[in-house]
């Protein structure tokens, strides 16, 4: 028995929206300084958006590849 685990909070549901966030969550970490605070918790935005997006590709049918 699989159940489906909601996304992640704060996050979109769709592809279309999750993009805009991924989009501007990276330019966030590339104006960061490297290292630092505001640049990780970009780096992790960047990181949890993408799992999203990720996820959302897989339920379509057919899936993105």
């Amino acid at each position: 028995m699989t159940s489906k685990k909601p996304a992640e909070p704060n996050l979109p549901s769709t592809r279309e929206e999750l993009l805009v966030l991924h989009r501007e969550a990276r330019s966030r970490r590339m104006g960061a300084e490297l290292g630092s605070h505001a640049w990780e918790q970009a780096s992790g935005d960047v990181g949890r958006i993408e799992v999203q997006i990720a996820k959302s590709e897989r339920e379509m049918t057919p899936p993105r590849m």
